[in-house]
């Protein structure tokens, strides 16, 4: 787990969860073997927050990747993460 962004108004956190390493007999390294994980963006005002992994973690890689090489503003980089506050279901519950 890995706080990648945090802004008065989002936080982002990586999960990476690396192959099982008995997944290949041989014990060599595929450089196909697909890592587990995803990524949770959690909208601060409104209290709820997603998990997303698969091809929507992968999609969010790529735009946040593209973005970074704008040198974005956290406005920026806010308004970007903003885009999946209307799939964001889950309320944020203190334990």
């Amino acid at each position: 787990m890995q706080m990648l962004y945090n802004s008065d108004s989002f936080a982002v956190v990586m999960f990476d969860v690396p192959p099982a390493s008995d997944d290949n007999a041989s014990g060599e390294g595929s450089p196909f073997t697909l890592n587990r994980g995803g990524y949770e963006i959690v909208d601060k005002f409104a209290r709820r927050e997603i998990f997303i992994e698969g091809a929507l973690a992968e999609s969010f890689k790529e735009g946040v990747e593209a973005l970074i090489e704008m040198e974005p503003s956290e406005e920026e980089i806010d308004e970007y993460l903003g885009r999946f506050s209307s799939i964001m279901q889950q309320p944020v519950i203190l334990h």
